[in-house]
């Protein structure tokens, strides 16, 4: 089976809820994604493998869905050179603010993408996602456009 052009990736499998709007528009968008609970903390070794086989096997974008000290997305980043995505969980006693400071706190040359905390975050993991891969796909940029001209009209 051939890597998807979007590897999902979350540190725990109660966070796959906040997921939904992702996987529902990348569908839209027919770009092919696969979702994988695999915890940098727990499981690095595990982590650093998928990460490493699906790179090599064609993926293009990373989104990782994560909360608290929000590490799998920075671990995906040291990685991959492939884009990193960001998207923080809303949880904790910070409802998500400390993923979402995680994120856009890297460390220069390991950048991650961060969207918003929330669904509204979700949604845009997919879009930037597929504005990415629109830069080298007509058939993507026309249903991004689509996509953005339905939001025009209300």
């Amino acid at each position: 089976m051939a890597a998807p052009r979007v590897a999902i990736l979350l540190g725990s499998k109660s966070d796959e809820g906040h997921l939904k709007a992702t996987t529902d528009l990348l569908d839209r968008f027919e770009i092919t994604w696969k979702l994988k609970v695999i915890s940098a903390h727990r499981q690095p070794e595990q982590l650093h493998e998928y990460v490493k086989d699906v790179d090599a096997g064609g993926t293009q974008i990373f989104i990782a869905a994560a909360g608290l000290s929000a590490a799998l997305p920075g671990v995906i980043g040291s990685i991959s050179s492939k884009p990193v995505i960001g998207l923080p969980i809303p949880g904790g006693a910070l409802n998500g603010i400390d993923a979402l400071l995680s994120m856009v706190q890297m460390p220069g040359g390991i950048p991650v993408a961060t969207v918003g905390v929330g669904s509204n975050g979700s949604k845009n993991a997919a879009i930037l996602a597929a504005q990415i891969i629109a830069l080298g796909d007509k058939q993507v940029a026309e249903k991004l456009n689509e996509f953005r001209d339905e939001l025009r009209k209300g």
